[in-house]
C-alpha cells in the first residue's frame, strides 16, 4: 500500500471493485462505488481551503462518509460523540480551530458557535458532483484525537495521513484483513480502536458493519448483530471481551478478537482463545493505534494472570530506557520509548511541557517517550508493568496502586476491581478499592483475607466499596471519575 494519502488508498479499492461491500448498518449499505460517491458528495458542501472539520454524528454510513469527505478536501477531521459534555465539544473544536463542523440537524445546538453542514441519515448520493480524488499527501493531517490532559483540559493529537498509512500497513501484514471479512465498528470516534476499525476495512476491501444503539444495548444482543451479519474481526477493550468470556458461545464467523487499550488477564479471555485467535496489543494515541501485538491463542500468560503486550509492528521499534536514556538490559525494567512511523506530530496548541515526551534521535527518526514501564522477556516480548507516575507513599513506604490491583484481580473471588490513589487535607496518600464480587457467596473479609495473604499490611486499601458493575466509560475504560467518592475525614466522621 504504498500511497501518499488515506484517500488515494482508498481510491484504489474504489477502483479494484466498486461494488463490493463496504460499509452497513442498519438503514442502508453502500458498496465502495457508492461510499465514493456519497463522500464527494460531502464534499462538494464543506469551505474551500479549510484545514480542519468538526465531525459530530451517530455512528452511521454518513458518518463514515463525511469523514473520508474531509480527508478527501486535504483537511483533517476533528471526531467527538454527540454525548459528550457540551462544553467539552466545545473545547475541542475551539482548540483545533474548525473551519466548520459536519453534523445532524437534531445536533445543530451543540454546534451553533460554528459553521455547520448538515448531513441527515438517509442522505441522498446526488448525481453530479467533483470528483476529490487525492485527498492530500502524507504528510498532512488526517485527524485530531483528544486525550484526556494531566491540566484537566483534553489533549489533541495530530496524526497524519502517513502515520494512518503506517499502522495499515503493519495490520495488514499481521492479521490480512480483505474481502472475506467484515469488520465490527464497536468504538466511540474518539478513541484509536475507531481509527483501527475503519481505516484496516476500507483500505483492505473489508465491510464495515455498524451497530444501532439498541444492538449494543447487551452483549448479547451485540453478537446476535455480529451473528446475523457474519461479522469476523472484533477489536476492543478487554471489558467487552470479558463479557463476552462468559457468553456459552460466541458467533462461529469471528475469526479474530483484538484486545487493546488496557491491561488484558488470561481469566479474560481464557474460553475465548479455544474459538478464535486472540490477540492482546499495545500503543498510546501519541503513536497511532498499536505499537506492538501479542499473539495471545500462541502464546501464554504471565505468572501474575496478565498477557504481555508482544513484540513492535512492522515499521516500529521500542526501545526500554532508564532514567539517564540508557537502553536496559533485557529482564530489567525500563520505560517503552516507541520510534517508527507511527509516531505522531504532538499536541496541538500550546502544549510545550507535554511535547516534551517527543524527541528527534540523531538520525532524524521521532521518538515518544510513553510514560509506561516494562521489561523484555526472554524471547523477545514486551511485558508491560503500569505507568511511571502511580506510585504513592503510605507511612513512608513506596506502594504500587497497580500491584495492589493486580493482586486484587488474581483473586478468584472478585469479578473486576480498581484500585485508586486519594489524598486526605493533610496531603497524605491513602488508597480505595472498588470491587465488584465473583457471586453473591463472596464477603468482604474473605477479600481482605486474601490480600493479606499477598500484601503487607500497609498495602491493603483503607477503603472497599462493593459495585454491582464498574462504571465504563465511553471509550470502554474505567471511568473514575464516575466511581464513589471516599473521603478519609467525612469517613472518620
Amino acid at each position: 500500500m504504498e500511497t501518499q494519502s488515506i484517500v488515494s488508498a482508498f481510491q484504489k479499492i474504489v477502483q479494484e471493485n466498486p461494488t463490493a461491500a463496504a460499509v452497513f448498518d442498519s438503514r442502508r449499505h453502500l458498496s465502495y462505488g457508492k461510499l465514493a460517491r456519497l463522500a464527494d458528495s460531502i464534499a462538494a458542501r464543506l469551505p474551500e481551503g479549510g484545514r480542519r472539520v468538526g465531525i459530530i454524528m451517530d455512528h452511521s454510513v454518513e458518518m463514515i462518509a463525511a469523514i473520508l469527505a474531509v480527508l478527501k478536501c486535504g483537511a483533517a477531521y476533528v471526531p467527538s460523540e454527540p454525548g459528550f459534555p457540551r462544553q467539552r465539544i466545545r473545547f475541542m473544536m475551539e482548540d483545533a480551530g474548525v473551519e466548520a463542523v459536519i453534523t445532524h440537524g437534531k445536533y445543530r445546538e451543540l454546534t451553533r458557535d460554528f459553521p455547520s453542514v448538515l448531513v441527515e441519515q438517509g442522505q441522498a448520493i446526488e448525481g453530479s458532483v467533483p470528483v476529490f480524488a487525492e485527498g492530500g499527501k502524507d504528510s498532512d493531517l488526517a485527524y485530531i484525537l483528544y486525550t484526556s490532559g494531566t491540566t484537566g483540559k483534553p489533549k489533541g493529537v495530530a496524526v497524519t495521513n502517513g502515520n494512518v498509512l503506517h499502522y495499515i500497513r503493519a495490520f495488514q501484514k499481521e492479521f490480512r484483513p480483505g474481502r472475506q471479512d467484515t469488520v465490527l465498528q464497536y468504538s466511540v470516534c474518539s478513541f484509536d480502536i475507531f481509527v483501527e476499525e475503519v481505516f484496516s476495512a476500507l483500505l483492505s476491501g473489508a465491510a464495515l458493519a455498524i451497530p444501532s444503539p439498541k444492538d449494543k444495548e447487551t452483549t448479547a444482543r451485540l453478537m446476535a448483530f455480529v451473528a446475523k451479519n457474519h461479522v469476523t474481526i472484533i477489536s476492543a477493550f478487554p471489558y467487552l471481551l470479558q463479557e463476552m468470556n462468559e457468553l456459552p458461545a460466541i458467533p462461529r464467523s469471528l475469526r479474530l478478537l483484538i484486545s487493546g487499550g488496557d491491561v488484558l488477564r488470561a481469566s479474560y479471555v481464557d474460553r475465548l482463545i479455544r474459538q478464535a485467535t486472540v490477540y492482546n496489543t499495545y500503543g498510546p494515541s501519541e503513536t497511532t493505534v498499536c505499537a506492538s501485538y501479542y499473539n495471545c491463542s500462541a502464546g501464554a500468560p504471565l505468572a501474575g494472570g496478565t498477557y504481555p503486550v508482544g513484540k513492535a509492528v512492522q515499521g516500529t521499534e521500542i526501545v526500554l530506557l532508564d532514567e539517564q536514556g540508557r537502553e536496559v538490559p533485557k529482564g530489567k525494567v525500563g520505560e517503552l520509548c516507541i520510534l517508527g512511523g507511527g509516531v505522531s506530530q504532538g499536541y496541538i496548541g500550546n502544549r510545550r511541557k507535554e511535547n516534551r515526551a517527543f524527541g528527534a534521535l540523531p538520525d532524524g527518526r521521532r521518538i515518544y517517550h510513553s510514560g509506561d514501564l516494562g521489561y523484555l522477556l526472554p524471547e523477545g516480548d514486551i511485558a508491560f508493568l503500569h505507568r511511571k507516575d502511580t506510585q504513592i507513599m503510605i507511612r513512608g513506604k513506596r506502594v504500587e496502586v497497580s500491584e495492589v490491583e493486580n493482586v486484587l484481580l488474581q483473586s478468584r473471588l472478585v469479578h473486576q476491581a480498581c484500585v485508586c490513589p486519594k489524598t486526605d487535607e493533610k496531603q497524605l496518600a491513602y488508597m480505595v478499592a472498588y470491587i465488584v464480587r465473583k457471586d453473591d457467596s463472596v464477603t468482604l473479609p474473605q477479600i481482605k483475607s486474601y490480600l493479606s495473604d499477598y500484601l503487607t499490611d500497609f498495602m491493603v486499601p483503607e477503603f472497599f466499596v462493593e459495585l454491582a458493575q464498574l462504571p465504563l466509560n465511553a471509550n470502554g475504560k474505567v471511568d473514575k471519575a464516575a466511581l464513589p467518592d471516599v473521603d478519609r475525614k467525612r469517613r472518620a466522621a
